[in-house]
């Protein structure tokens, strides 16, 4: 009960409490907050000042009847003052501070002293998913859009790396901050876990980028079933987990702020804009990942969701290609997939040889394409080709 109170109270309260510029909000349930009667007992807590401004909802276990006590009391409280309450108490729930940036909420925790600088990107504030982001493509994802402003949640199955890549990001002493969430994307239980645990942190999500993937190379005869049931479960039922539940917080923002949008992004491939010669259960899925953002993006373009995917051509420079015992070049290699390449330098020189620009692309050709189709406001349901010219849309 208390999860559904979160998932549906914390994105209506950021939008609501919200003035010019959108906050972000930090839950935090341990008993002493979940337990106080009046604002007197948080008062009494060392790092909460007295000069504190507290919002308390009335008791309750309805997320609804929360939300329409906060519409209320919000209206009045911001008739009266000039800005947002510094916190909101949600008796049994928790207590709910309110900020500018991320990094304030854990000043205000008594978590760090104050000691931030405030970021002034291109998506300052905004609160971010990346999977897949513990290394390689997503984690270079995750970092570019962190150094312009974005709150981070690195989710990734590795929990070592994803930790060491949250710890990086947040050494940077930004006001904003990165948090890693272990997820396994192929299963329900762990994506809502995700996403939960995302609201909790930062009060809502801007945008969730599905970057998580597998690949195993082969043709018909080489393909077993196991395999082929993997990669379709990470790269095309983990999308559809990924907007599931990403867009059920995104239209709880959108209920209540009415010139908000918010994005899901899907790395595809440029194997989803074509066939893939001895490499079918990956671009088969890559292919019914742009069926899904097409479906998805007529579906929530009203709640001002737009969902795009983004379809990097080859990126050579990642452990997808360059890993020496699973990378595509060793796969591709000893399922002789490249006639007469006997060397991983013939097989990268193969694929060079495919680009108009004459090189594999890279984590920064897909990120402007990310930047584009979240800051247009007019666009959705697309395919964006980031190859170099090796594949032309007609």
């Amino acid at each position: 009960m208390t999860d559904t109170i979160v998932k549906q109270v914390l994105p209506a309260l950021r939008m609501l409490a919200s003035r010019e510029e959108v906050l972000t909000l930090r839950l935090d349930d341990r008993d002493v907050f979940k337990n106080a009667k009046d604002v007197q007992a948080l008062r009494d807590l060392p790092f909460i000042p007295n000069d504190a401004n507290i919002l308390v909802v009335d008791e309750t276990t309805d997320a609804t009847e929360i939300v329409s006590d906060l519409e209320v009391k919000l209206s009045m409280w911001k008739e009266d003052r000039e800005d947002y309450p510094d916190y909101v108490l949600i008796r049994e729930v928790g207590l709910v501070a309110l900020a500018e940036h991320a990094a304030q909420l854990n000043v205000m925790f008594g978590y760090e002293e104050s000691k931030f600088q405030v970021p002034t990107g291109r998506v300052s504030g905004k609160i971010a998913i990346v999977t897949g982001a513990a290394m390689g493509f997503g984690a270079g994802i995750a970092e570019l859009l962190f150094h312009e402003g974005a709150n981070m949640v690195i989710a990734d199955w590795n929990e070592e790396e994803g930790q060491k890549m949250a710890d990086l990001l947040n050494n940077y002493e930004s006001a904003n901050r990165a948090l890693f969430v272990k997820v396994d994307v192929s299963n329900a239980a762990s994506v809502g876990n995700m996403v939960l645990t995302t609201v909790k942190y930062f009060g809502g999500l801007d945008l969730i980028v599905s970057n998580a993937g597998v690949l195993r190379a082969g043709g018909l005869e080489e393909m077993t079933p196991e395999n082929f049931t993997f990669m379709t479960d990470v790269n095309y039922k983990g999308y559809f987990l990924c907007a599931k539940y990403a867009s059920s917080v995104m239209k709880i923002q959108s209920k209540y702020r009415k010139d908000f949008f918010t994005d899901i992004v899907q790395i595809n491939s440029k194997s989803g804009l074509a066939g893939s010669n001895k490499n079918f259960a990956y671009a088969g899925g890559k292919f019914g990942g742009i069926g899904l953002t097409q479906s998805f993006a007529l579906e929530l373009m009203p709640f001002r969701i737009k969902v795009n995917s983004v379809c990097p051509g080859n990126f050579f420079e990642g452990p997808l290609w360059s890993d020496p015992e699973k990378g595509l070049f060793v796969q591709y290699l000893r399922t002789g997939k490249i006639p007469g390449a006997r060397t991983i330098e013939d097989v990268k020189a193969f694929y060079e040889s495919k680009v108009p620009a004459g090189r594999g692309c890279r984590v920064i050709d897909v990120f402007r394409a990310i930047l584009y189709v979240i800051e247009q406001e007019y666009e959705t349901g697309q395919a964006v080709p980031v190859t170099g010219g090796q594949i032309m849309l007609n």
